[in-house]
C-alpha cells in the first residue's frame, strides 16, 4: 500500500478550487448560483472526529503491543489495512470537497454585500477549514498505522500497515 503523498492531495485542492471558482462565476452569470448547504463542515467535521478516534485507538493498541502488555488486544492487520484505506480516501474526497467551497468561498467573497452569500460565503469557509482538518486527520491516522521497520527505510519507499 502506498503513502498517500501530499502533492496530489494540493494538485486535487487547487483544481477543484480553480474549477469551482470559475463555475460559480458562470452560474453566476447565467442564473442563481444554488446555496452552500450548513450540513457540508458538520459532515466533515465527523468524519475528522471518526479519523481521529480511530487513529487514537489503534495507537493505543499498537503502543500496549509493542510494551507486550497482558491485556493488550491486538491490532488485525487487515483492519489497520482497511483504516488507512478509509483514511486515503477521506483525504482524497476532503481536499476535492474542500477545493470546491474554497473556490465558491473566493467568489462569495466578491458578493458579502448581500446578508444571504455572507453566510454562504462563512459555511464555505468553514468546510475549507473542515476538510483541512478531515486530511490531517487522514495523514495522522496513517501516521499511526505505519509499520515500525519502515522508519529505517527512506521517505520515498516507506508503507502503511498492508
Amino acid at each position: 500500500m502506498k503513502e498517500l503523498r501530499i502533492r496530489v492531495l494540493a494538485g486535487v485542492f487547487v483544481v477543484a478550487g480553480v474549477l469551482s471558482w470559475a463555475g460559480a462565476r458562470l452560474w453566476n452569470a447565467v442564473g442563481t448560483l444554488p446555496g452552500v448547504p450548513l450540513a457540508a463542515p458538520i459532515v466533515l467535521a465527523l468524519i475528522a472526529a471518526v479519523l481521529v478516534a480511530t487513529a487514537l485507538s489503534l495507537r493505543a493498541r499498537l503502543k500496549a503491543q509493542r510494551e507486550r502488555r497482558p491485556e493488550a488486544k491486538g491490532v488485525d492487520p487487515l483492519m489497520a489495512a482497511r483504516a488507512v484505506v478509509f483514511g486515503q480516501a477521506s483525504a482524497l474526497v476532503a481536499a476535492l470537497v474542500a477545493g470546491m467551497y474554497g473556490g465558491t468561498g473566493v467568489f462569495l467573497l466578491e458578493l458579502l454585500d448581500m446578508p444571504n452569500r455572507r453566510d454562504q460565503a462563512f459555511y464555505a469557509g468553514f468546510s475549507l477549514l473542515a476538510g483541512l482538518v478531515v486530511i490531517a486527520a487522514a495523514l495522522f491516522l496513517e501516521r499511526v498505522c505505519k509499520l515500525p521497520e519502515d522508519d529505517d527505510n527512506d521517505r520515498d519507499g516507506a508503507e502503511p500497515v498492508a
